[in-house]
C-alpha cells in the first residue's frame, strides 16, 4: 500500500511554521508498516492543491491531507475536496455537531465563522476531532482514499491514534508491522558510526535496514526489520551494535541524556550538584526537568559574575587573577565548592567563552573547561566547541551530563570527544 501527504499552509512555505506534522504522521505510521511514500507541501492556492490532489491521488492508495480545515479564509481543503471530487460542499450534521459542542464547552457562541467548519464535500465521512473545533473527514477519490486532517500537532496526534490508526490497520491487514529497535547515542557522529559499522560488521545482512538521525546532542541509531522472517537477523544486528558502541549508547527510545543520568543517580542512591558560569543553569535545567529529580539533584549555582564565583562557591580571588575564570583550577575550585556547599556525592561545573565576543588567542570563543567526579575523584577537561552560542551551551551541558554518565558507570577509557574537541593548538 502506497501513502502518501499533501501538508498545505503558507506558513509552511515561507518557513514561518516548520512542518513537524508531516514527520509525527510518519513516526505513527511507520512501526505498524504503514510507511510514507512521498510528501508534497504546498501554499494555500486553490488551483494548487487540487492540481497535487488529482496527481496524488492517482498513484497511491491513501492520501493524507493536513492542514486547512479551520474557519477563515484562507482554510481551503474542503472547498477545494468538494470541486476536485465533483461534489457540493454541504454541511455535515454529524462536523455541525461536533463543532457546536466544541463551542459549548468553551461557552462561545456557535458563529458563522465556527459553523464553516461542518462544510464538507457530499459523501464525505467525518473523522472526529476530540480536542479542537475542526472535523477532519474522509472521501473517496477514484481509487484514492484522501483523509484531511487539521493542522494542530495535539490534534493531529489524537485523530491519529483514536481514529485514522485503526481505520488503517482494519482496512490493511495484510500489511506486515515493522521492528524497529531506536538507540540513542553520544560523543560520535553518524558518519563515524557508519564507517565502524562498514568495519566491524561488513556482513550486514540485506533485509536489516540501518538508519540515522544526527541532532544536538544525540544520534539516534535506527536498526529495522521489515520482514517477519528478518527478526532474528534484527537482533543480532542489533546486539553486534550494542557491543561496538556501548560506551557511547545513552539507551533505546526516545530517552534522553538528562533522563539516564537521572535514572543512573537514582540506582545508586547519590546526588548531584551543578556549578555553572557558560551555559546559566542549563545543566541544572536539563536535570530538572526528568521526573523525580528532586530524589537526586542537591543543587545548582550560576555563577556568572567572578564575584559570585568568590562569595558562592569558594573560589579564590588569586586563583581567578592568575589563571582566569575559565581555567582548570577554577572549574575544580567552583566543583569542589558546590560538593562543600550541597553536600552532594558529585558535582559538574562548567566555564567557558560562549562569544561571539570575549575570546582571545590563548582562550578562543568556544573554549571551554569542565570538571566533574566526587571529592575523592575530581577530574577536569579543556574541551573546544567553535559552535553559535545556543548550540555551544547545549552541547557543553550534554557533554557535562555525559561525563557524569560515565563516571558512575565507571568507564576509565577517555571519550573520544576528548580527541574530537581537545583545544587548538597555543
Amino acid at each position: 500500500m502506497r501513502i502518501e501527504l499533501l501538508m498545505t499552509g503558507n506558513e509552511l512555505m515561507s518557513g514561518v511554521t516548520v512542518d513537524s506534522n508531516s514527520a509525527l504522521i510518519a513516526r505513527t505510521l511507520e512501526p505498524l508498516g504503514l510507511r510514507i511514500g512521498g510528501k508534497v507541501t504546498v501554499g494555500d492556492d486553490e488551483a494548487r492543491i487540487r492540481s497535487e490532489l488529482l496527481r496524488l491521488a492517482e498513484r497511491c492508495e491513501v492520501l493524507i491531507v493536513n492542514g486547512g480545515l479551520g474557519p477563515t479564509s484562507d482554510d481551503l481543503t474542503a472547498q477545494v475536496l468538494a470541486a476536485t471530487a465533483g461534489v457540493a460542499l454541504r454541511e455535515h450534521p454529524e462536523a455541525l455537531a461536533q463543532v457546536a459542542a466544541w463551542c459549548r464547552s468553551r461557552g462561545v457562541a456557535l458563529s458563522a465563522a465556527n459553523r464553516k467548519q461542518a462544510l464538507l464535500p457530499e459523501g464525505a465521512s467525518v473523522v472526529p476531532n476530540a480536542t479542537g473545533s475542526a472535523p477532519g473527514f474522509r472521501l473517496r477519490i477514484g481509487t484514492c482514499e484522501v483523509i484531511c486532517t487539521p493542522g494542530v500537532p495535539s490534534e493531529l496526534q489524537r485523530m491519529l491514534d483514536a481514529q485514522i490508526v485503526p481505520w488503517l490497520v482494519e482496512r490493511y491487514p495484510q500489511r506486515e508491522p515493522l521492528v524497529i529497535t531506536r538507540l540513542q547515542l553520544f560523543g560520535i557522529g553518524e558518519s563515524a558510526l557508519q564507517q565502524r559499522i562498514d568495519a566491524e560488521i561488513p556482513d550486514w545482512p540485506a533485509g536489516i535496514e540501518l538508519g540515522f538521525r544526527a541532532g544536538i546532542p544525540t544520534v539516534e541509531l535506527k536498526v529495522t526489520s521489515v520482514r517477519r522472517s528478518d527478526e532474528a537477523a534484527r537482533i543480532r544486528c542489533e546486539q553486534r551494535v550494542q557491543a561496538l558502541f556501548a560506551e557511547h549508547i545513552i539507551g533505546s527510545g526516545s530517552v534522553s541524556l538528562q533522563g539516564c543520568v537521572v535514572e543512573m543517580l537514582g540506582a545508586c542512591g547519590k546526588r548531584v550538584a551543578t556549578a555553572e558560569s557558560c551555559t546559566g543553569g542549563l545543566l541544572a535545567a536539563l536535570l530538572t526537568e526528568v521526573p523525580g529529580a528532586s530524589r537526586v539533584f542537591e543543587a545548582g549555582v550560576v555563577a556568572y559574575s567572578n564575584r559570585i564565583k568568590q562569595r558562592v562557591l569558594g573560589v579564590e580571588a588569586a586563583t581567578l587573577r592568575e589563571h582566569g575564570a575559565v581555567s582548570e583550577a577554577v572549574v575544580r575550585a567552583m566543583a569542589n565548592g558546590a560538593l562543600a556547599l550541597s553536600g552532594a556525592d558529585l558535582a559538574v561545573a562548567v566555564s567557558g567563552i560562549a562569544g561571539p565576543d570575549g575570546g582571545s588567542e590563548e582562550k578562543p570563543v568556544g573554549t571551554v573547561w569542565i570538571a566533574w567526579g566526587s571529592p575523592s575523584r575530581l577530574q577536569a577537561r579543556e574541551l573546544y566547541f567553535p559552535l553559535e552560542r545556543k548550540r555551544f551551551q547545549a552541547m557543553v551541558a550534554a557533554t557535562g551530563l555525559d561525563l557524569l554518565r560515565r563516571e558512575l558507570l565507571g568507564i576509565e577509557s577517555p571519550p573520544r570527544y576528548f580527541r574530537d574537541r581537545a583545544p587548538l593548538p597555543r
